[in-house]
């Protein structure tokens, strides 16, 4: 009975023995048993442990292992369950890239989510209205995603028995090509990540750019769009931008303002010295500025001018209006009480009488 036992499992069927073969399906279905036991058992652990935490960390790693498919598994257990047999080249080839591609894929995915969770933690450490946080973690998640996918791939090619190297080359002699061609694109491109990286303005700041001004909405790859105070789109290259004198309004932390009042010439040196206390006490009584400054500043061709400089505590282009529109009521309103006349574009003719 050994004998027969024994001439049966060395019984050869393309090129193996049948003991082979029952030894790579043991292996097989050991190799399964192992990674499912690993599986369920680590699974479950770290769900036991999620519920006595208040970390997100371990409910993260349970979605990590879940999303591991039996199809990955089955690979792996048919690749190194069939080391022991000799194997048509072909078909051993084709192990290898099957193994070789679901693990590329499964490891992008896995580092993919990692770098999210990364991301999605530290966006919950800033501000809700740091929109250009939320835009520059879009952006960089792109730019991290497409070089993941671009060492998986060559990763795969590397495998295949492809020349990388030559590979590479030959992308960087078509690259330069393909550089002089696309020499806007790619510097709006780097003018992207300069402007990610530098921050010279962020989404929801109202900047001005030459003659053009708008609130910020969206910053791309290519173009950066405005919402113009109008009401219509305005779209930048980014190479525009990095290359342009931006003023950043949201920057401001309090708003210079200076502007002139003209009394006309008939008003009396009394009269005069009393506008810089009534302007100091206006602005006393308007929590939202403070004053500067108020001088005679100098003799006009038709008025007598004074500038008044004051600051208002906000960078908001309404709350400085505000503050202006209370001010010209109450110049108003004082220079009627002290019986001053503002002046305007006027002419005055003499007479001289001549003997006859």
């Amino acid at each position: 009975m050994n004998i027969e036992l024994s001439k049966i499992l060395q019984l050869q069927c393309l090129g193996n023995s049948v003991q082979s073969y029952l030894i790579s399906v043991f292996s097989l279905i050991g190799i399964l048993i192992f990674l499912y036991f690993i599986k369920v058992v680590l699974l479950n652990k770290i769900k036991a442990l999620a519920e006595r935490t208040s970390s997100d960390f371990d409910d993260f790693l349970v979605g990590l292992i879940s999303q591991i498919r039996w199809h990955l598994y089955f690979i792996v257990a048919i690749y190194f369950g069939t080391r022991n047999l000799v194997l048509n080249p072909a078909l051993d080839r084709i192990l290898a890239i099957l193994l070789v591609v679901f693990v590329s894929f499964r490891a992008v995915r896995i580092l993919q989510s990692c770098i999210g969770y990364g991301m999605e933690k530290w966006l919950g450490k800033t501000p809700e209205n740091a929109l250009d946080a939320k835009a520059s973690a879009q952006f960089l998640g792109v730019l991290i995603n497409g070089a993941l996918w671009v060492a998986a791939v060559l990763f795969i090619m590397s495998n295949l028995g492809i020349n990388v190297t030559s590979f590479i080359a030959g992308l960087g002699i078509g690259g330069i090509a393909v550089a002089l061609a696309a020499q806007a694109i790619l510097g709006d491109a780097f003018s992207a990540i300069s402007i990610h990286v530098d921050k010279p303005f962020r989404v929801g700041d109202f900047i001005i750019v030459d003659d053009l001004l708008g609130v910020v909405e969206h910053v791309g790859l290519k173009t950066t769009r405005v919402q113009s105070l109008h009401g219509e789109g305005l779209v930048f290259p980014n190479s525009d931008l990095t290359s342009s004198r931006i003023r950043n309004f949201k920057r401001m932390r309090e708003r210079r303002i200076a502007f002139s009042v003209g009394a006309t010439y008939q008003t009396t040196l009394e009269q005069l010295k009393k506008i810089p206390p009534m302007a100091a006490e206006i602005l006393e009584g308007i929590e939202e500025a403070h004053l500067d400054r108020c001088h005679f500043k100098e003799f006009g061709n038709f008025s007598l001018n004074f500038e008044i400089v004051y600051y208002v505590h906000s960078p908001d282009y309404n709350v400085y209006m505000n503050v202006q529109q209370k001010i010209n009521w109450a110049l108003k309103e004082g220079f009627e009480r002290e019986g001053i006349e503002f002046a305007y574009p006027t002419q005055t003719l003499f007479l001289e009488k001549t003997a006859a």
